[in-house]
């Protein structure tokens, strides 16, 4: 995916079960975050950072919603336990990871594994892709996205 791509259309549910799909997101921007696994320690700190600046993201007027190769039982154990104040995915056979281009292989204890990367698009009111961070540090990212939505208003 690249900048000012259209964004890939998709349909998963959330930690709850519900339905969810990216065309109910049109008209509005969107923070989409794809993190590897829900509730190991990187993944805990980016969503943790999410959630502490989560008020300050609501008043740009976007839409933040986190994203793994998790089940919809799995994110809802996560956003509970961490209390995550906005919607979480599931995507436990990576079809949605595959569409935006985030699973990569990578070393993990010496051995080549497939993962989704820690990626985020910030997606347009018209569905194109305006901004991706790419190679993300789970630490600080949260501010990082704060700063470009303050600077894109």
């Amino acid at each position: 995916m690249e900048v000012n791509d259209k964004s890939p259309d998709f349909s998963t549910t959330d930690e709850n079960g519900k339905e969810v799909a990216s065309k109910d997101f049109r008209g509005k921007t969107v923070v989409l975050y794809f993190y590897p696994k829900a509730d190991t320690p990187g993944c805990t700190k980016e969503a943790c950072g999410f959630r502490d600046t989560y008020a300050e993201i609501k008043k740009t007027g976007v839409v933040l919603l986190g994203i793994s190769g998790d089940t919809a039982a799995a994110q809802k154990k996560f956003q509970t336990k961490f209390s995550l104040p906005f919607p979480l995915l599931a995507d436990a056979e990576k079809k949605i990871a595959n569409l935006f281009g985030v699973v990569k292989e990578r070393q993990m204890y010496g051995k080549k594994i497939k993962g989704i990367a820690r990626t985020t698009f910030v997606i347009a009111p018209d569905g194109k892709i305006k901004h991706i961070f790419n190679n993300v540090k789970a630490e600080g990212h949260a501010e990082e996205v704060l700063a470009y939505l303050k600077g894109a208003a």
